[in-house]
Formats: structure tokens, sequence, C-alpha cells
């Protein structure tokens, strides 16, 4: 039996990256899965089938917006319906810009902090009820590094992860009686799609190489120069889901090579 056996797991922004690595671990510790992103449909399907086949478990996918509120509370209420609870809750969708701030696009910080940080409430806002009611839940946000410490050029992003570091530590406080944790993993650089799609802007950005973006910019922050893996990041989540963890309450978790130790 694995330890999360008979659970359900929401995590948002997992059709690929981190986000997928999560829905997976769970997955191979029994839980059922609701995986929400975006892509091509034939992509999602195949992560999707690839999930039950793999963990002879349950998974659906919910193409909630999260961007969008009414979106959010419906996807929380779609797998409490399909079901039955949702006993694991990771918020982990994001998006990345990149702009000197004078320049920064007004929609484009409007954006962000809308999926990067107002998602994670209204999905927190949205599954504490059944959990309060179980009296048991585990919350899990990914923030970042950059909840912890900034770049430049990244203003919006920065001041979405810095958000989530005090959200995690607000509800982790008012859950504290119910057996319900909240928690924050601060990766530092993971080897995703996201990071790999920000490097032509990073290179446009400082007039440098995709070699000098990774080595220079990505990993000069982290003292093991190597980046950290999304299973690495999944390992450590599935961790704060077992009873070993209950007393991990409110904590913003470093997984970033030593970068925020300077």
């Amino acid at each position: 039996m694995g330890t999360l056996s008979g659970k359900t797991a929401v995590v948002t922004g997992s059709t690929s990256g981190i986000g997928l690595a999560y829905a997976r671990a769970f997955a191979g510790a029994g839980a059922n899965i609701v995986i929400n992103g975006m892509g091509a449909p034939e992509d999602i399907e195949k992560e999707r089938k690839a999930i039950e086949t793999d963990f002879k478990v349950k998974c659906v996918h919910s193409p909630a917006d999260m961007s969008k509120p009414a979106e959010i509370a419906e996807m929380i209420a779609f797998a409490e319906k399909t079901y039955g609870s949702v006993d694991v809750l990771v918020n982990n969708a994001g998006i990345q810009f990149v702009s000197p701030i004078e320049e920064f696009p007004i929609e484009k910080w409007d954006a962000i902090i809308a999926i990067n940080l107002s998602s994670a409430f209204h999905a927190i806002r949205a599954v504490v009820p059944g959990m309060k009611k179980r009296k048991w839940g585990r919350i899990i946000n990914t923030a970042s590094a950059h909840s912890l410490v900034a770049s430049p050029f990244k203003a919006a992003y920065v001041s979405a992860k810095h958000g989530i570091a005090g959200l995690t530590k607000t509800v982790a406080l008012e859950l504290a009686t119910f057996k319900i944790t909240c928690n924050s993993i601060s990766p530092g650089f993971v080897w995703t799609p996201l990071v790999e799609k920000q490097i032509p802007d990073t290179m446009k950005t400082r007039g440098l190489t995709r070699e000098q973006v990774i080595n220079d910019v990505m990993l000069a922050a982290q003292p093991t120069k190597e980046f950290v893996t999304s299973e690495q990041v999944a390992a450590l989540a599935l961790y704060l889901c077992g009873d070993d963890a209950a007393q991990i309450n409110g904590a913003n978790l470093s997984i970033d090579g030593g970068w925020t130790a300077a």
C-alpha cells in the first residue's frame, strides 16, 4: 500500500516539468490524480494515460485556466465529485516574463500575479472546507529561490513568489489544529520547458550566447553548478505528505544547490 493510497492529489500546472513530476510521484504513492494545464491535447492525453498505466491509479485532466477564479473553484469541485475528496493540493502553475521594470508590460505583470500567486489563494480557499471536515490535508506551494532573493528583470515573478511564501505562512497558522499542513518548496533553477523557454529572452536582454546564459546567468547562483531535477523536487513534496512531516508547517524549504545560502 502506498502512503497516499485512497487519497486524491490535485496538481496545477502539471502537464509538463515539475508539475508532472509531482503528479507521477503522488501516483507512485497510490494517489488518484487531477492534472491541470495547457498543451497539445494529444500530449496531455499521453501523460494522463501513462500515469494510469504506470501506477495503476486513476488520473483525470482539468483544463481550468489558472487566471480565472471561477474555473479554479470548478476544478476543485470536479476533483471532489470525481474522487470524493481532495487530500493533497499542489499549487504549481507558473509563467515567467523577463524585462526591465520601466518597460515591463502591465498585462504581463497582471498575468504573472494572477497565475503565480492569486491562483494558489483561489485553490486553497476551495480545498480547505473539505480538508477541515476530514481533519487531514497537505497543501504544497511551489515557490522559488526567488521567494527569498531577487534577480534583475523579474519584478512580477519575484513579487509573486515572495507573496507565495507569505500566503503559505498564513494558511499554515490558520489550519494548524486540523492536521493540515501548508508548506512551500523553493527550487533553484530546475531544467524544465519554462526555463528552456526563457533562455532566448535572457540572451536578447543581456546580449549573451546560450552557453553564457546557462553557465553565467542561470547556474551562476547555484554553488553546485548543477540544475535541480524535477524528480528531486517531487521527492521532497512526497515526503511532506507523509506522517514524518506532520510537524513541518509554514516552512519554505529551499532546494537550490546552496543558492540562498550565500
